[in-house]
């Protein structure tokens, strides 16, 4: 398995081509991640969103018209996007509407590419908020639950501190220690790096 990291977008969001021998499958899709794949010539069978905010899914329509399977918590919505309310703040953000071809079941192991991967729903940050775990690996895509040193924002719609700090303190501390985090923005982590000295944790 090879992992390979993509920043894009105003806001340096990151998605993560996973490449298998049995298929391969990105972890969200932030603005120019479709034309980066393409230039590097590799196949994207299945999308992961860890929630549908505007800078995760930037491209998934146009990975999706590529032939990709959109795989999420809940079905596409402006309100899940965020489009409805940062357009009223002023910010002209539009995401090409796109159809999700899989609602995720986090109560079941998803089996794709050869692997399994575990699941949770993690609300705080986004309503539709899921992490991704890759246990074979050791590594944990955490979306915009948890960052290095920090964690999501809590004061968008649909936004609760209280329910973002059980989730991680329920579906990510809980994991080994040595469990590596890469999240939806800024730099890998380690589970126990965050449990020594996240100010959000303690």
């Amino acid at each position: 398995m090879k992992i390979t990291p993509y920043t894009g977008g105003f806001v340096q969001t990151n998605g993560y081509l996973v490449e298998t021998p049995d298929g391969n499958f990105l972890i969200d899709a932030p603005e120019g991640v479709a034309e980066w794949v393409e230039g590097k010539g590799v196949r994207v069978d299945d999308v992961l969103l860890t929630h549908q905010h505007y800078d995760h899914v930037m491209d998934a329509a146009a990975l999706k018209a590529g032939g990709a399977r959109l795989h999420a918590y809940a079905p596409y919505s402006t309100e899940l996007t965020l489009e409805t309310a940062v357009r009223a703040m002023g910010m002209p953000i539009s995401v090409l509407p796109y159809e999700i071809d899989a609602l995720l079941d986090v109560a079941q192991p998803l089996k794709l590419a050869g692997m399994e991967i575990r699941m949770a729903h993690v609300p705080g940050h986004a309503t539709d908020g899921v992490i991704f775990y890759l246990t074979d690996a050791g590594l944990v895509f955490s979306g915009d639950t948890l960052f290095a040193g920090s964690i999501g924002r809590t004061d968008l719609p649909g936004g609760s501190t209280k329910q973002l700090l059980e989730g991680i303190d329920q579906h990510l501390m809980s994991l080994p220690s040595e469990t590596r985090v890469l999240s939806g923005h800024g730099p890998a982590t380690t589970i126990g790096r965050e449990a020594a000295g996240n100010p959000y944790l303690e």
